[in-house]
């Protein structure tokens, strides 16, 4: 069963990141993205497994940190969960960037890799 991704831009004074967001139930399991999408499409990405946010920011453009910084969505679609472990999460997702097979890898912590999955 298809559940929803999104991929936000939040850009503040400190610099620009994306959060992928993958719906999974009543939360939204996120993962902080040092590269845009599109780095992801083509190869690996470092990202972090920050704290879980509400369905709720599926849909959330405006401001951010009290006023100091934007968020847009850069990308959004649906996500189809192949095989979930503890080190490794495969999907595929059906974005307009982001589309097709990925594997979120855990590197060590809350260091994980986004990468295709071939």
């Amino acid at each position: 069963m298809s559940s929803r991704f999104v991929v936000q831009e939040h850009t503040t004074p400190d610099g620009v990141h994306w959060d992928l967001m993958l719906e999974k139930g009543e939360v939204l399991a996120t993962f902080r993205l040092e590269q845009p999408p599109e780095a992801a499409s083509v190869g690996t990405v470092r990202a972090t497994k920050i704290f879980d946010h509400p369905v709720k920011f599926l849909t959330y453009e405006g401001p951010v940190q009290k006023g100091t910084g934007k968020v847009r969505i850069v990308d959004r679609g649906t996500c189809d969960v192949l095989a979930e472990g503890e080190d490794v999460i495969t999907l595929t997702l059906h974005g307009v960037i982001l589309w097709g097979d990925f594997a979120l890898t855990r590197a060590e912590g809350t260091s994980w890799q986004l990468a295709p999955h071939r």
